[in-house]
Order: structure tokens, then C-alpha cells, then sequence
């Protein structure tokens, strides 16, 4: 593990104690919000509630809070008031807004699994089967999942009504990018292209700065700390890089108890990752094994390779390496505490095992 930035606890305490107050208040903005709007709709048609109920069961079912976590930790590190409203707004818009594309891409996917349990296009169309209705149980439960997050966005604009237009802006930006991200991501699969470059493209957008950067500078913003900018996408990209390189290894090399989603499912649909973009620049046997197609390569017989020829290890390091750079960029931006914190969390963002 990376020691770039030595980590007083003392410091850490008291930084990411305040980040969890205002995150405690971001679960009760999100409780109260959809438990009101499935109350006005269970009053309006009983029926309308299985919509809101697959938005409600995402929300709820463990997830990291990483984008609100970081958001809420560039305000206070820009100097913002822990008790104002806005930032618990905009925090909990974030993680609706994570909502809304883990619903899309669990569908885009064909996912079976999202954090342990059935996804919520299977889940729906399962409910169609044993109700005997008409049409296409897997068209019915994907046309939800697919409403599901749109309304999960819907739901995310509605909590940032109020915000200042500079942060507005901002959000402009990382739902583009997301977006973008993904279309690059399903388009890429389809080709089944090896293309080093472009993964590197669709993990800066899914995840350096949809994940870290992005929610980093709303709360920067928000605390009209406009300084921080700069450090915070140092910061935000290494760790985003990071973030995605495990995501990477945990899908490779990973069990579906452990992560809560399917083992091996990048490989399987012969996806061109983060991870296989480094593989195959690095290590001549894997150029070999996939030659011009991805969907060639036995994913068994690719996951074997990538173990023999050392790359877990050698993603590992340049984890390690992104750590250090992600704790240089913020060591003299902020306070001590928040340089400290926000290595932390950096640390725990990616040294994790789901």
C-alpha cells in the first residue's frame, strides 16, 4: 500500500467525522424524499408505487455513497457550512443520479446480479412470468428498469432545482460525460475491437471523473472554494483510474459472493477494459491471445494468462502509484485534516473488495 502521504488519524478523525454527520443527513434526505413521493402516488394509483419501489430498492441496497461521500468532502474542505441544505441535496441528487445508470447498465449489461440480489429488470420480469401477462416478460422487465432510472434522474434534477448555477454547470458536464461514457463502452463491446486508447477514454468518463472528480468540484463549488479546482482533478482522475483498475480486478479475478455481481462478466462479453487495455500494451503473450478480436478469446483461458503473466500484481502497483499521486495533489491544497481525510479515502475507495 501506498505511504505517500503519511495519515495522522487524529486529523482523519475529525475531517471524516464531519463528512458523516452531513452524509447521515444525506440517507435521511433520501428516506423522507422517496417515502413522500410513494405515499402522493400510492394515493394517486396504487399501481404507480412498483415504479418508485425499483428506486427505492437500489437506493437502499448498500451501495458506497461515493460520489455523494466525495461531494460533501470538497465542500468542507473548500470551507462550506456543515449544517446548510444545499449540500444534502446536491449530495443526494448524485447518488440518484448513480442510480439511474446502475438501473441502465445492469440492462445494457444483461446483468443478473446487483449487490448480492436479482437485478431489477429480472426481477420484473419474473413478476411477469408468474403473473401469466401478456407480451415478453424480459421486454416488460427491462422497459421498467429502463422507466426506473429514468425516474431516478428526474428525481436527482428535482433536488438540485435550487443550486447556484456554477454548480449546475458542473453537473451539466459529469452527466454528459457519463453518458458519453457509456455509449463509448457499449459501442466498444460491439466492435470487439482491442483498442488500449479508448478504454482509457471510457474510464476517465465513467469513472475518473464521473466518480470522483465531478461530485469533488460541486461541493468545491457549492463552498465557493474555485482554488481547489485544479488539485481536486489531480486528485479526482488518479483515484478515479484507481477505482476503475480495481473494479477491473475484482470482475477478473473476483467471486460473485464477494462483489454481489456476476465473476468474470467484462471477460464474458469481451469488454475492453482498463485492465486488458494495460495487459495488452504490457505483455506480448496476451496481445497474441487476442490478436484482432476480443471475441475470440475463451474468457477461462484469458483469465489464466492474465494470472501466469503477473498482471494482477502489476495493477496492483500502479494502484499504489495513483495513491501517491492522488495524495500529492491535495497534501498542500487544504487544510491538514482534509489532506489527510481525503487520502483516506482515497485508500478506501480502492483498496476494497466489492
Amino acid at each position: 500500500m501506498s505511504t505517500a502521504l503519511p495519515v495522522s488519524h487524529e486529523y482523519t478523525g475529525v475531517a471524516l467525522e464531519d463528512r458523516n454527520r452531513v452524509l447521515a443527513r444525506v440517507e435521511q434526505r433520501l428516506e423522507d424524499f422517496l417515502a413522500e413521493e410513494r405515499r402522493s402516488w400510492a394515493a394517486l394509483n396504487p399501481d404507480s408505487t412498483e415504479l418508485i419501489d425499483c428506486v427505492v430498492r437500489m437506493v437502499g441496497s448498500g451501495g458506497k455513497r461515493l460520489r455523494p461521500a466525495f461531494c460533501i468532502a470538497g465542500y468542507l474542505a473548500g470551507g462550506g457550512d456543515p449544517d446548510a441544505r444545499d449540500i444534502v441535496d446536491v449530495a443526494a441528487a448524485l447518488e440518484l443520479l448513480h442510480t439511474f445508470a446502475l438501473l441502465h447498465d445492469d440492462v445494457m449489461d444483461d446483468s443478473e446480479l446487483r449487490r448480492g440480489t436479482p437485478t431489477a429488470h429480472i426481477v420484473h420480469a419474473r413478476s411477469h412470468e408468474r403473473s401469466g401477462w401478456r407480451g415478453e416478460a424480459r421486454r416488460y422487465g427491462e422497459s421498467v428498469a429502463i422507466l426506473a432510472g429514468d425516474l431516478a434522474l428526474v428525481y436527482a434534477e428535482r433536488l438540485l432545482a435550487g443550486c447556484p448555477p456554477r454548480v449546475r454547470r458542473i453537473w451539466g458536464e459529469l452527466s454528459t460525460e457519463l453518458m458519453m461514457g457509456q455509449f463509448l463502452d457499449v459501442r466498444a463491446a460491439a466492435q470487439f475491437v482491442p483498442d488500449p486508447e479508448l478504454s482509457r477514454w471510457i474510464a476517465l468518463f465513467k469513472s475518473g471523473r464521473y466518480t470522483v472528480y465531478r461530485p469533488l468540484a460541486m461541493g468545491a463549488q457549492l463552498a465557493g472554494a474555485d482554488e481547489l479546482l485544479a488539485p481536486f482533478e489531480t486528485y479526482g482522475l488518479a483515484v478515479g483510474e484507481a477505482f476503475q483498475l480495481r473494479d477491473d480486478l475484482l470482475d477478473a479475478f473476483g467471486s460473485s459472493e464477494t462483489t454481489g455481481k456476476p465473476a468474470r462478466l467484462d471477460f464474458k462479453q469481451h469488454k475492453m477494459t482498463l485492465l486488458m487495455s494495460i495487459a495488452l500494451r504490457r505483455e506480448p503473450e496476451v496481445r497474441e491471445l487476442v490478436g484482432d478480436s476480443l471475441a475470440a478469446t475463451e474468457p477461462e483461458v484469458l483469465h489464466d494468462l492474465l494470472l501466469r503473466t503477473g498482471m494482477r500484481a502489476q495493477v496492483e502497483t500502479i494502484i499504489d502509484e495513483r495513491l501517491t499521486t492522488a495524495g500529492e495533489a491535495v497534501r498542500h491544497a487544504v487544510r491538514p485534516e482534509w489532506a489527510t481525510g481525503l487520502y483516506r479515502m482515497a485508500e478506501e475507495a480502492v483498496h476494497r473488495d466489492k
